[in-house]
């Protein structure tokens, strides 16, 4: 028993029973500063403004004949099915990519992770040029794809693929890197000590183990992948039916029909806030 221990039960003897004890919390201030909460106020309002706008000036009568318009409907399968494709081929090459920037140690693997995540910052019309000028027709591998296999990319489906792939692969590298540096190395190593190969042990252990980290990463990538507007439209262009998805049909329809852009629009952000709901617990609690 402490000293403050032998204090307290003195007083409590003394007092003819235990007294009660303020219990003072540590870390979280229930006063907020009037300089730092008026800037809050200012930011959140910032930040909600243009969605309560977009809710507010929504054509809520005529939404079912907007989104079940011929246009409305080939670019939202468009973007499903482009999105979908696209978060694939980032599964396919994402997750070895985090592996190996987590698991492996190589000279310039620090400037290896930032050319990974360069497309989170890079303008995506610049990396629609980027694309064009390396999968193009006369780009550095695009001419021989074209002359050896006859591929053609630029402004296809495909090239609507490659391009959100380019641009949302980046998301599940971070997520599937994170994780596999905060799983247990020491599960691997016990497999390997058993017999197992490194490849079967990444498969046995390795990927149930990060699985909750790859889920995410690949529904944020499948986010990012559908609302990929600037390296589509320079890419893969504008063609309805074959290259629009529905960032292209929204800024399309704004020209020509706003109710049909606010349709899209509210379901993309209805698409959104569903990402956001199902991530939770791993991107938006609150720290305890």
């Amino acid at each position: 028993m402490t000293e403050l221990d032998v204090s307290d039960a003195a007083a409590d003897t003394l007092t003819g029973g235990p007294r009660r004890r303020r219990v003072r919390k540590v870390g979280r201030s229930t006063g907020v500063p009037l300089p730092l909460l008026l800037p809050a106020l200012v930011g959140l309002a910032f930040l909600l403004l243009p969605l309560i706008a977009l809710l507010l000036r929504a054509p809520w009568r005529d939404l079912p004949n907007q989104l079940t318009s011929t246009e409305v409907w080939q670019a939202l399968q468009l973007s499903l099915v482009c999105a979908t494709a696209a978060t694939g081929v980032s599964l396919v090459l994402g997750v070895p990519l985090a592996w190996l920037l987590a698991r492996t140690d190589f000279p310039g693997r620090g400037f290896v992770r930032a050319l990974v995540t360069l497309p989170l910052v890079l303008p995506p019309v610049v990396g629609g040029v980027a694309l064009l000028l390396a999968l193009g027709r006369n780009g550095v591998v695009g001419q021989w794809l074209d002359s050896w296999f006859g591929i053609t990319l630029p402004f296809t489906t495909a090239g609507v693929v490659v391009a959100e792939a380019f641009v949302a692969m980046p998301f599940l590298v971070i997520s599937v890197e994170g994780t596999l540096r905060a799983a247990d190395p020491r599960y691997e190593e016990a497999a390997a000590t058993l017999g197992a190969s490194r490849f079967t042990a990444f498969r046995r252990v390795t990927l149930p183990l990060i699985a909750p980290g790859i889920a995410a990463g690949s529904v944020l990538a499948w986010a990012r992948a559908l609302g990929e507007f600037g390296a589509t439209i320079t890419f893969a262009g504008n063609f309805p039916g074959r290259t629009q998805t529905m960032p292209l049909a929204v800024y399309l329809a704004l020209q020509n029909d706003p109710a049909a852009a606010i349709a899209l629009s509210l379901v993309l952000l209805a698409v959104s806030i569903a990402v956001l709901a199902g991530l939770r617990d791993r991107w938006t609690a609150a720290p305890s």
